[in-house]
């Protein structure tokens, strides 16, 4: 009996553990601010070879420092 139950659960359970290891990359991609550096050096890096104009710099650097902000609140509050 219990083996039929595993055969007919083991889709379902797959699903389950494929869940969890996309919540599990995902909060560590949320609260890892070394990412958020890189995409400034980079946003930098195309500001200085003028691939982008100083608007676009600033709403992009804005958008990301204000993540980088959540990220270290996060941090010190855990």
């Amino acid at each position: 009996m219990f083996l039929i139950d595993d055969i007919l659960l083991a889709p379902l359970k797959g699903v389950i553990w494929l869940s969890k290891q996309i919540d599990n990359v995902a909060k560590k991609e949320l609260s890892d601010d070394s990412q958020i550096k890189e995409q400034l050096m980079e946003l930098q890096l195309r500001f200085e070879l003028d691939e982008i104009g100083e608007e676009e710099y600033d709403k992009e650097e804005k958008e990301l420092l204000e993540r980088l902000d959540a990220i270290r609140q996060a941090n010190e509050e855990v």
